[in-house]
């Protein structure tokens, strides 16, 4: 009897096959990081190359096997999530022509250029699809028909990369609506292709596969593939989702108004929103959540735990040496010092990510305001406790900005996961400032864990992905606000508004240099 479930797990940087028993317990992973590498001549570019990911998805199904002491026939299904944005073309023998990942940023001056088209062009595929062009499939599309034309001519078919996975495994080209939604040219409200935006950006209807909900099958895997990858032809192979949505599903995030905040090396705050709700000032994006007949409202916070790192690595050298002496984490001693710290970190002023504005992104310099040369206000432990503090501020105003628009959320539990949730310190704070109880999962892998819901749901063990999502999800601990310090954090968030909107002002002068613009921006 097939035993196990699978998820190939095909993120930014690593691609990993992550099998699960079928009581969603995790039993073994193997992962091979992967890099994008850029085209030559073409600034921003970065290709995903989808010989090399192939070869690396079959030596990580491999590898997790043999860790768990599996084979093939153990199986009972294959589900596939990705990084999302990342499109694969095809062509008329459906192998792959073409292939970027989620950080390609080549098509600055399309993006620009669509901008142009009309006054409400960019406005109208928002309205429709929940996305700008700053992400979009469309901007790198018109990338291709101008710089490429003979290569955009051999297209037949789109799909991402998640869709690309399964693809290989059974020879259909299909997309699902999560991670299909990121790129621009979805109905939210059908959760399938919009005719209105495929004719608007003219381009070809029949480029536009069959889509799939999450959990549902897809078909089987083939005998091309079971010899390539040592999996049993004919297990079933089922529709999986973007890594943020499938995340959800694993933090059991299943409900209307259910709300997280997946605290990694970007931010990212996930709401579960009704159907035909996007943010009129264009700030947040939407997309499909795996649950049907609901979206998912999302803010992305840039670089939060690239700046955490950053501190690490640049001041607390002292921190990593003692750590290493005492079998710690190195963060564990910086939230020591932290702690010693009280609440606002002496005003001083963080400037790193901005609160999410989808229409008009790009961020300040990085730096620090209000700093003092006392030692004892301004050291390690005050300044990575603005920092922390900082990184929760701008989660809640993101979150106050859903509940603004879409008119759910903001009083019950926030799910708290990701490198984030492992400390002491980050979770009360996050808790402090938005005045809200935080749950914080037991699972670490919540994305492959949603994979492996979809992939029960699919072979029929769940009725449907919310039964299976809510059966996996376990729950580590809670932390409750400390209502002594809401009040100094309303405060050092009104002053930080302040602060950061003068900071732009100097990018915007010339003065200083965004930490990160938008493609076309």
């Amino acid at each position: 009897m097939s035993t196990h479930l699978l998820v190939l797990d095909a993120g930014t940087g690593s691609v990993r096959a992550v099998v699960f028993d079928r009581d969603g317990r995790q039993i073994g992973v193997s992962q091979e990081e992967w890099t994008h590498l850029p085209e030559a001549g073409v600034p921003g570019s970065m290709a995903f190359d989808v010989a090399g990911g192939w070869a690396r998805v079959k030596r990580v199904i491999a590898g997790a096997l043999k860790a768990c002491g599996l084979t093939g026939k153990d199986i009972a299904a294959i589900s596939s999530t990705s990084m999302r944005e990342a499109i694969v073309l095809y062509g008329d023998d459906g192998r792959e022509v073409w292939a970027c990942a989620n950080v390609d940023s080549r098509a600055s001056a399309e993006v620009a250029e669509l901008r142009t088209r009309s006054a409400d062009y960019e406005r109208r595929f928002y309205e429709v699809s929940g996305e700008t062009f700053a992400l979009g499939a469309l901007p790198r599309l018109t990338w291709l028909q101008k710089h490429r034309p003979d290569l955009f001519a051999q297209v037949r078919s789109i799909s991402m990369v998640n869709d690309w996975i399964a693809a290989r495994m059974t020879g259909e080209i299909t997309v699902e609506p999560t991670n299909g939604s990121t790129n621009g040219l979805m109905d939210l409200a059908r959760r399938d292709w919009s005719d209105e935006l495929i004719s608007l950006a003219g381009l070809d209807r029949a480029m536009f596969p069959r889509v799939v909900e999450p959990g549902t099958a897809i078909g089987t895997v083939t005998r091309a593939a079971a010899d390539e990858t040592g999996l049993a032809e004919g297990t079933p192979v089922v529709a999986g989702g973007g890594d943020v949505q499938l995340g959800s599903v694993g933090l059991g995030v299943l409900d209307l108004g259910d709300a997280a905040v997946l605290g990694g090396t970007f931010w990212q705050q996930v709401v579960n929103i009704p159907p035909g709700s996007v943010d009129k000032t264009m700030r947040l994006r939407v997309n499909s959540a795996a649950v049907p007949q609901m979206n998912q409202a999302e803010a992305i916070s840039f670089f939060v735990g690239l700046t955490a790192r950053w501190f690490r690595d640049a001041f607390c050298q002292e921190e990593i040496r003692k750590a290493a002496e005492q079998g710690r984490d190195a963060y564990e001693l910086m939230e020591d010092l932290a702690m010693e710290v009280p609440a606002g970190a002496h005003g001083i002023i963080p400037v790193f990510s901005d609160a999410m504005d989808f229409g008009n992104w790009y961020h300040a310099a990085p730096s620090f305001l209000n700093l003092s040369i006392d030692p004892a206000i301004a050291n390690k432990g005050s300044m990575f406790r603005a920092i922390q503090e900082n990184a929760a501020i701008v989660a809640a105003i993101n979150l106050a900005r859903v509940e603004e628009f879409a008119g759910v959320g903001g009083s019950g539990a926030l799910i708290l996961a990701g490198g984030a949730s492992k400390g002491r310190l980050w979770p009360q704070i996050v808790a402090d400032v938005t005045g809200r109880q935080i749950r914080i999962p037991r699972v670490r892998e919540a994305t492959a864990l949603g994979g492996a819901a979809a992939a029960a749901t699919g072979i029929g063990q769940f009725a449907n992905l919310p039964e299976a999502g809510r059966t996996f999800v376990e729950w580590d601990r809670t932390v409750e606000p400390n209502p002594a310090n809401r009040g100094v954090y309303d405060e050092a968030r009104e002053r930080w508004q302040v602060a950061y909107a003068a900071q732009k002002a100097l990018v915007d002068e010339g003065v200083t240099t965004s930490m990160w613009r938008a493609p076309g921006t």
